[in-house]
């Protein structure tokens, strides 16, 4: 009843209820709580509320809670003031904004195509449906909602990107802009998903195949025969042959050293270049020597031809759906050590394939080079044989 009948005076005063907090009735007729405590020796005051908005009980029970706060050494003014900066940044940072500031972070540690792909991914498939939102509106039935969209066509794409939306919620939560993560645990409500190799054929079904690629040449361009011939000779993956240029060929050391920003494991990769490898680059050094690319694309010399052109190439002879372009290094994985009784050590190494292990990859660094080198040559006899 004190409370309700204050009546506003000239300047502000105070009604004291006890233990610091008191009632402020201003010249203008408001009332507010407040309560004065100290901390670390200095005085100071926190705002509860509006009377009658926050009645005497209230303002009581938030007396006892802040009391408590104090006591193990929070200030309950600067805790305020922080919940209240990060809601207001929770507010204006959508889940957009907090992809591209995450991104941002990682891009230097990518590779700039797999930059490019990671971008291209969220702005296609995550920001038409969620990248409005603020964060803490991202419930986890609407991030398996956009999942599952994806899901229907691309179930492996769909489980990436739940693993790339969890990143960006985990540095949001790390960064105190997020509380959770609404990806977690969605993987039960996904379709199960085992990802398959790359099709290729046995090493006993390579004569039949090598005999249809031989009579394959004279109804392909040229220059796709003799790309698909080096995948044959050289190991490599598709898209290292197809982005090969000439300063990383050296005819005189017979080596092919593909730059490590080029390599999936960002190391440098040696290929020891047999007979038969190095005189495909001379031919292939006849049709573009003036190109920077050893493989120009057909229609825009400029870059470089698409890995997709061998693909098509490989259907086109009947081997849809049972060989790739990555299943040659299967291929000759199989045939180096079943038919040439190589290790599987040294063969993995001319695969560029490194241990799983990071102390393991700090101690082991044999390149089994002059190995290797010998084992390209018989290689490529071994295949001069079979045909």
């Amino acid at each position: 009843m004190t409370c309700q009948t204050a009546k506003p005076k000239v300047k502000p005063y105070k009604m004291a209820d006890g233990e610091g907090l008191y009632l402020e009735v201003t010249p203008n007729g408001t009332k507010f709580w407040r309560l004065k405590y100290r901390l670390h020796g200095k005085e100071k005051r926190i705002s509860i509320g509006a009377y009658p908005a926050v009645s005497i009980a209230d303002a009581r029970k938030a007396k006892e809670a802040i009391k408590r706060e104090i006591k193990v050494g929070i200030d309950p003014v600067l805790k305020r003031l922080q919940a209240a900066q990060t809601h207001a940044l929770t507010q204006q940072l959508n889940f957009k904004s907090m992809v591209m500031e995450w991104y941002g972070k990682q891009m230097p540690l990518w590779k700039p195509k797999h930059a490019d792909i990671v971008k291209h991914r969220f702005e296609k498939y995550v920001f038409p449906f969620l990248g409005g939102f603020a964060l803490a509106d991202i419930k986890p039935v609407m991030m398996l909602n956009c999942l599952q969209k994806i899901e229907r066509t691309a179930p492996d794409l769909s489980r990436r990107m739940k693993a790339a939306c969890s990143h960006v919620f985990k540095y949001a939560i790390a960064t105190g802009r997020a509380e959770s993560d609404p990806t977690y645990g969605l993987e039960a409500a996904m379709k199960k998903f085992k990802r398959g190799h790359y099709a290729s054929i046995s090493v006993d079904e390579f004569p039949e195949f090598l005999a249809c690629l031989t009579d394959y040449e004279r109804h392909v361009h040229r220059q796709t025969f003799l790309a698909l011939k080096l995948l044959l000779l050289t190991f490599v993956r598709t898209c290292e042959l197809v982005e090969a240029r000439w300063e990383e060929i050296n005819f005189d050391k017979a080596m092919w050293v593909i730059p490590a920003e080029r390599m999936k494991m960002n190391l440098p990769h040696i290929v020891p270049l047999s007979h038969q490898s190095l005189a495909i680059f001379r031919e292939l050094n006849t049709l573009n020597a003036n190109r920077e690319f050893i493989f120009p694309g057909y229609y825009n010399p400029r870059t470089h031809m698409c890995k997709n052109t061998m693909l098509v190439a490989i259907k086109r002879m009947g081997y849809s759906g049972k060989m790739t372009g990555h299943g040659f290094r299967s291929l000759a994985l199989g045939i180096v050590k079943e038919k040439l009784n190589y290790s599987h050590e040294i063969a993995d190494r001319q695969l560029a394939h490194v241990p799983k292990s990071s102390v393991d990859r700090a101690y082991d660094r044999a390149l089994f080079l002059p190995q290797r080198t010998k084992m390209m040559q018989g290689y490529a006899d071994y295949i001069d044989k079979v045909l």
